[in-house]
């Protein structure tokens, strides 16, 4: 095998099972740190912790290759104080926890990544925002990511390096945004959201492994790296493209006002809709990464053959 051990921290969900298949096939053993007990299969085990407190699960960092912290609670909600506190606490306290185990131990991992969001730069509809240029925006959502980098780099591990890993949309057809987005195409409902002119940064999953594993083979990269496709596109155009590949030639349009009162309906914020994220990959293109979807139209193609191939339902 390619590497010895991966462990992902509060990788039970979406992207924590995209990146657990890809480096199973690559990995003598890939461990998940998960509040509930999953089944072993093959070369993946689950470990328990409850991301507070420590305990035996801080033996599986010894000697990891990666370490990949994925918590946080999804921001998919209405940001009550409840929620606000409860967005905050997941990712802030299992940050420190880690960093704890980390300092505590003669053999720590290579390096850690934290899996934050590309949402910390500010609404951009002039020009992309990269990692040497980008403007830091303002507002409920950025405030959290900047809580949580300023507490991933304030804890001081000298023997494992550390990149804030903002990311894009993930596109996958189990979870995540694009299945709701393939949803409203299917229902007919799949035109532009709001005035249709807000850029949306996203990548195609296997691109976000494939790029995760490209940082841990190039010790030379720390600290911020963007994770998104190189051409982020405005959302009419990007509805238009999963309306083509997906075969719905007509999508209604959803205004301002009507995903205001939708957002409330569903519990959730029309800044996750609205805001425009224009975000590009400078250190990934500047180290030599090559995307493998690199055009939106690429990847909704790519994912409307693989529903195609799985059958339907999926």
């Amino acid at each position: 095998m390619k590497y010895g051990k991966i462990v992902l921290a509060g990788g039970n969900g979406y992207l924590g099972g995209v990146l657990a298949t890809h480096f199973s096939n690559l990995a003598d053993e890939v461990i998940i740190l998960a509040r509930k007990p999953q089944a072993e299969t093959e070369n993946i085990k689950t470990l328990l912790w409850d991301g507070k407190t420590m305990g035996g699960w801080a033996n599986s960092l010894n000697g990891a290759d990666l370490l990949v912290n994925l918590c946080g609670k999804n921001v998919n909600c209405r940001y009550t104080e409840k929620n606000k506190k409860e967005i905050f606490d997941s990712r802030l306290i299992p940050t420190r926890l880690l960093g704890e185990a980390i300092n505590d131990m003669g053999n720590p991992p290579r390096l850690w990544i934290n899996i934050t969001s590309a949402t910390i730069y500010r609404h951009a509809e002039d020009r992309p925002q990269d990692e040497f240029t980008g403007e830091i925006g303002t507002g409920f959502s950025i405030e959290v990511c900047k809580a949580w980098e300023k507490s991933f780099f304030g804890t001081e591990t000298p023997q494992t390096r550390k990149i804030a890993l903002r990311m894009g949309i993930v596109l996958g057809l189990k979870d995540g945004a694009f299945p709701r987005l393939l949803n409203l195409v299917k229902l007919g409902m799949g035109g532009k959201q709001g005035n249709g002119e807000q850029y949306m940064s996203w990548i195609h999953e296997e691109d976000a492994a494939r790029s995760i594993e490209w940082l841990l083979n190039h010790p030379e990269i720390e600290g911020i790296v963007n994770c998104a496709a190189p051409n982020a596109v405005k959302n009419n155009l990007f509805m238009r493209s999963i309306r083509k590949a997906f075969g719905r030639s007509f999508g209604l349009p959803t205004p301002a006002w009507l995903l205001a009162i939708g957002a409330k309906i569903i519990g959730t914020e029309t800044e996750l809709i609205l805001k425009s994220r224009w975000v590009k990959p400078a250190v990934l293109v500047n180290s030599g990464f090559e995307f493998k979807y690199g055009e939106v139209k690429e990847a909704v193609e790519a994912l409307s053959a693989e529903r195609k191939a799985f059958g339907a339902g999926r």
